[in-house]
């Protein structure tokens, strides 16, 4: 039985700083720090989603690099991490990729930096997990988030990621880290 979270980092549709609907460029540590933190936690499997063939093109050569080039050799334990990786062109994709493998249908878990009416607590996904039986796609955003259609699409919406302050503009792979800790250890 394959693992029942997953990753998705969605390029598109997401927002800029002038609330646009924007798809996003890919960016080197985004998908090495996520794909390294996704492994260490047990992940099986991580997307990338972008529409751009040429952002694709760029995730596949990155992630090639790592797996069948000279990275291969130099680091086995980055070509373990990005051995995770699945590129797609649509959320809608890297879903039906996902449910591969599960009887139950997956559920999209949704989060931002903003909180949100009816989101869940780390706990209350942690019981959802806990059968194993039910797959769990969290979905992240780059950009200023995620388009608030994603949002009323998701399934369940998780609680973001607070500090201590009124600041709250941590990087996608800090809140990754952050939150699969939280999911995996209890946190």
């Amino acid at each position: 039985m394959p693992d029942n979270l997953a990753l998705a980092l969605v390029h598109y549709p997401v927002y800029n700083k002038h609330r646009q609907v924007v798809t996003t460029a890919l960016t080197n540590l985004d998908l090495h720090d996520i794909a390294r933190s996704a492994r260490t936690f047990g992940l099986e499997r991580f997307y990338i989603v972008t529409p751009s063939a040429d952002q694709q093109r760029l995730a596949q050569r990155i992630t090639g690099h790592w797996q069948d080039g000279w990275g291969a050799a130099y680091n086995p334990d980055r070509r373990e991490a990005l051995g995770i990786v699945r590129i797609c062109d649509s959320l809608e994709t890297a879903r039906r990729d996902f449910q591969a493998g599960f009887d139950r249908p997956v559920r999209t878990v949704i989060t931002g930096a903003a909180h949100r009416d009816g989101a869940i607590r780390f706990a209350e996904l942690q019981q959802v997990l806990a059968d194993g039986q039910t797959p769990c796609l969290l979905v992240l955003g780059t950009g200023w988030g995620l388009t608030d259609d994603c949002f009323q699409r998701a399934d369940l919406i998780l609680e973001p990621i607070s500090g201590s302050g009124s600041y709250n503009h941590l990087s996608v792979r800090s809140a990754t880290a952050i939150m699969l800790d939280r999911l995996r250890n209890g946190r």
